[in-house]
């Protein structure tokens, strides 16, 4: 039996594409299986095979197998395209991935449809085209390659472009006259005969593009361009290209109303202007710049904003102590815009007067505090947006009172404290000696209410100062002195202060020793021998 075709793989060995242009005419269909040389583990019929119409012989398909077998290096070989598994293998080094294709196993079928054909450059004697691989290439049959295909517009003479098969998915089509408008198609071709040609939807200008457009949108138009209502939009928007690109302008995918948007286009930049946007210029612009097949884009969205509405409806939810607990809801038109805070005022019955008592307030309920007892309040709340707060307000419909309780006081009865207490000595006398005729004094401290009567003795003796102008008696503060004026040799003895009140009464006591001059001396001399 004949050898069959190899299916394209995915997984096949990369091979580097022959380029047509350059190689020689290959050697006639008879003369070719002789001199190609595919590698041993692969089994592929001659490139020859696929176009015959006419089927060989069975016993000529031994002397194709064997052909590999003789190589005759000492001769020229005509350059051949490469088996189907180097033609996925190159469209994979193009950019067109063979994974798209879908493998059927219906043998000798042709393939379908290439996929994507377009215009990828242009000069003025050559258009390059790209394209993708069928989506369905037969199992048993593969792929040869493809047929590229021109006729001028307005002719239907199609002729091929390339004289051998080419299995890349780029070509470039030469030697064209400048201003020609060429109608294209690709045509897969394997050994189940061409598929349906993939044609370019529009005639292609043989014209050499000087620079391709290019629209340099500015960096602050890359993200959301905010307006106010009323204000002017006038946003120019730089481009490139050669010759002068065709400029056009779509609003959410449908042409510019005049009445509302102007456009002034010049050579270098393309001006949207608005003189007084509404709301309705919202939406998404898009620039196109196009010269001949190329074309660049370039997409903005426009927001016009303005003041929100009032909060739908506002309610007082709850009253206690000194507090009212309130609750309101989103406006129903927020300004085009997101609703960014709250504004929440009160006024007191008495005087009507509004004060802010929340500011940028994110949430829908709120607590207020500290409100005055006895007063009754109204409450109101101003939605805010980037434009600022709205021009009306909710207002709540009843009013929070914050009742006074009535505090019934019973004081406790007064019970006086009972300051009463016995005389008590807090410092007491204590035992000290003087010289003769120098005046010495005895202290002491007392306290006790009612305040203490103060007596002073000498050896139980009561001393008077009316009697004995030597001594001299003093109270005052709850501290008791006894002055001795130049007391002499009899002077010395036991005195007692006595304190005495209607609740007792209590006594402290000393000695007092009155020496002679060089008295105390000749005692320490005494004491150290």
């Amino acid at each position: 039996m004949p050898a069959k075709p190899a299916p394209i793989k995915k997984a096949a060995p990369k091979e580097p594409a022959p380029k047509k242009e350059e190689a020689p005419a290959p050697a006639p269909a008879e003369a070719a299986p002789a001199e190609v040389a595919p590698p041993a583990e692969v089994e592929a019929p001659p490139a020859e095979a696929a176009p015959a119409e006419a089927a060989a012989p069975a016993e000529a398909a031994p002397t194709e197998e064997k052909a590999p077998a003789e190589p005759a290096p000492e001769q020229p070989k005509a350059p051949t395209p490469p088996p189907p598994d180097a033609a996925a293998a190159t469209a994979a080094e193009e950019g067109t991935p063979a994974a798209d294709a879908e493998v059927v196993a219906h043998p000798d079928e042709p393939t379908s449809e290439p996929l994507e054909v377009t215009v990828d450059d242009k000069s003025d004697t050559s258009v390059t085209i790209t394209w993708r691989p069928p989506k369905t290439i037969p199992a048993n049959s593969g792929l040869d390659g493809y047929t590229v295909e021109i006729t001028k517009e307005g002719t239907e003479d199609w002729k091929a472009a390339n004289e051998d098969l080419t299995v890349s998915c780029r070509y470039v089509i030469k030697n064209q006259t400048t201003g020609d408008r060429l109608l294209i198609r690709v045509v897969a071709v394997n050994p189940g005969g061409r598929s349906p040609p993939a044609t370019i939807a529009d005639p292609v200008l043989v014209k050499e593009v000087g620079a391709r457009p290019k629209v340099r949108l500015p960096r602050f138009l890359r993200q959301r361009y905010v307006k106010k209502v009323g204000e002017k939009i006038n946003i120019v928007i730089p481009y490139s290209g050669k010759p002068k690109p065709v400029v056009s302008w779509l609003k959410d995918g449908q042409p510019l109303d005049s009445k509302r948007a102007n456009i002034r286009t010049s050579d270098r930049d393309s001006i949207l202007f608005i003189r007084q946007a509404e709301r309705v210029d919202s939406g998404s612009y898009e620039m196109c710049v196009k010269v001949d097949d190329f074309e660049d884009k370039a997409a903005i969205i426009i927001q016009i904003i303005e003041l929100p509405g009032p909060p739908a409806s506002i309610k007082i939810v709850d009253v206690w102590g000194f507090n009212v607990a309130l609750e309101w809801t989103v406006p129903k038109d927020n300004g085009n815009t997101e609703i960014t805070g709250y504004t929440v005022q009160k006024a007191d019955k008495k005087t009507g007067d509004w004060f802010n008592i929340l500011e940028h307030y994110a949430r829908l309920n709120a607590t207020i505090s500290d409100l005055i007892m006895g007063n009754t309040y109204t409450f109101r709340v101003f939605a805010e947006n980037k434009c600022g707060l709205s021009e009306e307000c909710a207002v709540t419909k009843g009013e929070a009172t914050i009742v006074k309780e009535v505090i019934d006081y019973k004081p406790t009865p007064f019970v006086e404290h009972d300051f009463t207490e016995a005389p008590k000595f807090t410092t007491v006398l204590n035992d000290r000696s003087t010289t003769v005729g120098y005046s010495t004094k005895l202290l002491c401290s007392v306290r006790g209410c009612p305040k203490p009567k103060i007596m002073w003795m000498k050896n139980k003796m009561i001393l008077n100062n009316m009697d004995n102008p030597k001594y001299r008696m003093i109270s005052t503060g709850g501290i008791c002195t006894l002055e001795i004026r130049k007391p002499g040799p009899y002077d010395g003895g036991e005195y007692v202060c006595r304190a005495e009140n209607t609740l007792g009464k209590v006594d402290t006591g000393c000695k007092l020793e009155v020496r002679k001059p060089g008295q105390a001396d000749a005692d320490k001399d005494k004491k150290e021998q």
